[in-house]
């Protein structure tokens, strides 16, 4: 196989539009860009009042309001 990566690129597109269509194409390569924004910065803003504790609570009502049908094994 040719090792430029244009080629390797573009062969690449050709197989995952045979196999998953234009728009299956799309959303697999959207997984790989970078996006945008400093995700670390806004974790930290929207957890910075909420502690572990607080996580623990909340896991623990979810489970207990879960009908016998959703809960996990």
């Amino acid at each position: 196989m040719n090792s430029n990566l244009s080629v390797i690129r573009q062969e690449g597109l050709k197989v995952l539009t045979k196999k998953l269509g234009v728009a299956g194409t799309a959303v697999f390569i959207r997984q790989f860009e970078n996006g945008n924004g400093n995700y670390t910065k806004e974790r930290d803003n929207l957890l910075k009042d909420i502690s572990i504790d607080d996580i623990a609570a909340s896991i623990k009502k979810r489970k207990n309001n879960e009908s016998p049908r959703k809960k996990r094994i």
